[in-house]
C-alpha cells in the first residue's frame, strides 16, 4: 500500500488564521520586494504565473521564487527592459506544535494537551487559476521573462502555468 506523502502547510484546512492584532509574535515575512525592474514604463507584452490547484505557499517559497525570475531577467533582459509584480502576499499565520524529542522528553512535553501551537511563519492562500507573479516586458526578451516563470514555478509546491495576458500577437 503506497503512503501519500507528508505536505505540512500545502493543503488548506481550516479557517484563515490572519488577524494578527490578537495574536502574539507573528515572524516577519521574508518577502523583500514586490515590484521589481522598471516600475514607470508601459510594456506591450504581459505574462502571468498561474497556479493549477488550490494551495498555499510559503512566504519562503514566494521569495525563493522571486529571486529565482528576477535574477534571469536581469541577466537577460536588462534591468530597463521588464517589470515583474509579485501578486500573492502571505496574510495567513502558520501554527505548529513542536514536540521535544529526546532523553528526558515525557517529564518536557505535554503531548497534543492544548496543542494549539506557535506562530512559526507565513504563507499566502490561493484559490485554482490565481495569479502569483506578472511580468511585463518588451517584445525581445519575450522568452527571458518565459523561462523566468517556469524557474519560479519550480519553487512552488503546485503545478503551474503562463498565461500571455497581452501582446499575443507581437511575439509570434
Amino acid at each position: 500500500m503506497a503512503r501519500k506523502p507528508a505536505v505540512m502547510y500545502r493543503e488548506i484546512k481550516g479557517m484563515a488564521y490572519a488577524r494578527r492584532e490578537y495574536m502574539g509574535g507573528v515572524p516577519n515575512s521574508k518577502i523583500s520586494q514586490f515590484d521589481m525592474g522598471n516600475l514607470t514604463a508601459e510594456f506591450p507584452v504581459r505574462l502571468t504565473l498561474k497556479c493549477k490547484n488550490r494551495v498555499q505557499i510559503r512566504h519562503s517559497s514566494l521569495e525563493a521564487g522571486r529571486i529565482a525570475a528576477n535574477r534571469i531577467l536581469t541577466k537577460d533582459a536588462g534591468v530597463s527592459n521588464y517589470h515583474l509584480k509579485l501578486r500573492a502576499f502571505p496574510h495567513i499565520v502558520l501554527r505548529e506544535n513542536k514536540l521535544a524529542t529526546g532523553a528526558g522528553a515525557d517529564r518536557v512535553s505535554s503531548g497534543m494537551r492544548q496543542a494549539f501551537g506557535k506562530n512559526v511563519g507565513t504563507a499566502a492562500r490561493l484559490e485554482r487559476n490565481q495569479a502569483i507573479m506578472t511580468v511585463s516586458c518588451l517584445p525581445t526578451v519575450f522568452n527571458a521573462a518565459k523561462i523566468a516563470l517556469w524557474k519560479a514555478s519550480m519553487k512552488y509546491p503546485t503545478p503551474c502555468y503562463i498565461e500571455i495576458e497581452r501582446g499575443q500577437s507581437l511575439v509570434q
